[in-house]
């Protein structure tokens, strides 16, 4: 059967009480609230044909924050009781001093809900999900008598949360994830080479275990491995580089969005800090972050301050015209929330993350963006990479790139990686394609020791003379 909903002012407090105490917390506070979580996940890894790790993990607690100015007392607790409600108020009040503050409005309402309640482990019996591993296994190793290798996994997780404001607004959120991932290792006259591919979003695992769906994946993870295994040393040097549509819009995500954040521009700290009205981009340019899109794996119908998520504009037709914002960097700027207060669980602070973040398309075709690379590479897909804050600078290793050369793709290319910086970058798109596309459900982001899950997002893109590092002379 699956487990009563989570409701903590049902079972463990009296919700009059636990005000009281919240209020008393935030007494000359500018804001705060009462965050509580159940969380539930759990995850399966199939490795060389044999189970690897199963596991399953519940854990529920809250955070009481309180806010003045700049400064912020936090406390978090795994028990849910009003005795370490207390205890955590006592704490969390030290951020107050004196007090002196003016409590901020409350969030508006809202109705809409961008994805089921329902839990997604509950949607197949354990034995099925087993043997549907076992079943993605053989099939990637009938496909090709090179694999050597397969893992599949697949996790399913459940985030129930409430928050409690000082006004007395209760706001309730449950929140699904399922991701199914298939990774394959190929080998050809002693190489050997790797591929994976996957998909995600806010649904049950119903949507991820039908055969044709996952035969797709496997399909996808053995085409990129089977292409590295023919790949060239990459070249090197300052040339123009083609990104595919969809998921390299981490490249987006990472070199621009982090530094469109609203602590990093409060703060000073981002490439992108007062550079509101300004041109940032090439013409044509526009990046949005979207945490309305329903069943993605970055949507969030309310963020973790309890401001229901939106569509933002950051940078229209190459202008800066906004940041993303929690309430707090918000109402130290001047400027509406967002709705991208998020954080990892009830033992971390929320702060401004990215939801969606993508860019609009354009009007060029694929094929048009590719003829005019005369000498350059095509990247289609991306592993790990590294960003500056500060000055936007970027490394992004390609997991998947092809030599062109006078319009033409040519061999794929192994080793390529794209140096650069964010702004600049954004400076030198030559064309946008037409076929903006989101990323299959994959994303999670890291900033300051918290992960979140995130949607990305863009079309084919021409940037012309970035450098990238190779092999190749």
């Amino acid at each position: 059967m699956p487990d009563a909903a989570f409701r903590p002012f049902e079972t463990a407090l009296d919700e009059a009480a636990a005000l009281g105490v919240l209020r008393d917390a935030l007494a000359g506070a500018d804001d705060g609230e009462l965050f509580l979580e159940r969380r539930r996940s759990e995850s399966l890894v199939l490795d060389d044909g044999r189970i690897r790790n199963a596991s399953y993990d519940a854990a529920e607690g809250f955070g009481l924050r309180a806010v003045r100015g700049e400064t912020v007392g936090y406390a978090h607790s795994t028990e849910i009781s009003e005795a370490a409600l207390r205890r955590a108020a006592a704490t969390a009040r030290l951020a107050v001093g004196d007090g002196g503050g003016v409590m901020a409005d409350p969030p508006r309402a809202t109705n809409v809900r961008l994805y089921t309640d329902a839990d997604p482990m509950t949607d197949a019996a354990f034995g099925v999900k087993v043997d549907t591993l076992r079943e993605i296994d053989a099939f990637a190793r009938a496909l090709d008598p090179r694999v050597v290798q397969v893992t599949a996994s697949m996790a399913a997780s459940i985030q129930e949360v409430e928050i409690l404001r000082p006004e007395g607004g209760l706001v309730r959120d449950v929140r699904p994830m399922t991701r199914l991932n298939v990774s394959v290792i190929v080998e050809q006259n002693g190489r050997r080479e790797s591929g994976s591919a996957g998909s995600g979003g806010r649904f049950g695992l119903a949507s991820l275990l039908p055969r044709a769906h996952w035969e797709d994946v496997a399909r996808e993870a053995l085409r990129i491995a089977l292409v590295n295994l023919d790949a060239v040393a990459a070249p090197a040097g300052q040339i123009d580089v083609a990104l595919g549509s969809g998921w390299p819009g981490i490249l987006l995500h990472e070199a621009v969005g982090h530094g469109l954040e609203g602590d990093f521009n409060r703060k000073g700290t981002s490439a992108f800090a007062g550079l509101i009205g300004q041109q940032v981009a090439a013409k044509g340019v526009t990046v949005l972050d979207d945490g309305t899109i329903p069943d993605r794996r970055g949507s969030i119908t309310v963020d973790d301050e309890g401001t229901p998520s939106e569509k933002t504009v950051l940078i229209e037709d190459g202008v800066l015209v906004g940041y993303m914002q929690d309430r707090q960097n918000a109402r130290l700027m001047g400027v509406p929330a967002t709705g991208n207060g998020r954080r990892e669980s009830h033992a971390h602070l929320p702060m401004p993350r990215m939801t969606n973040t993508y860019m609009l398309g354009g009007t060029a075709t694929r094929d048009e963006i590719l003829a005019e690379v005369k000498d350059g590479i095509w990247a289609v897909g991306f592993g790990g990479g590294q960003v500056d804050i500060t000055n936007g600078k970027f490394v992004f290793s390609c997991t998947e790139a092809y030599r062109v050369q006078n319009g033409k793709i040519g061999a794929p290319v192994k080793g390529a990686t794209l140096i650069g910086d964010g702004p600049a970058a954004m400076k030198k798109i030559r064309a946008v394609g037409n076929d903006m596309a989101l990323d299959p459900g994959m994303g999670t982001c890291g900033k300051n020791g918290q992960w979140v899950p995130v949607g990305v997002g863009q079309p084919t893109l021409l940037i012309g003379g970035l450098t990238v590092g190779g092999s190749a002379a």
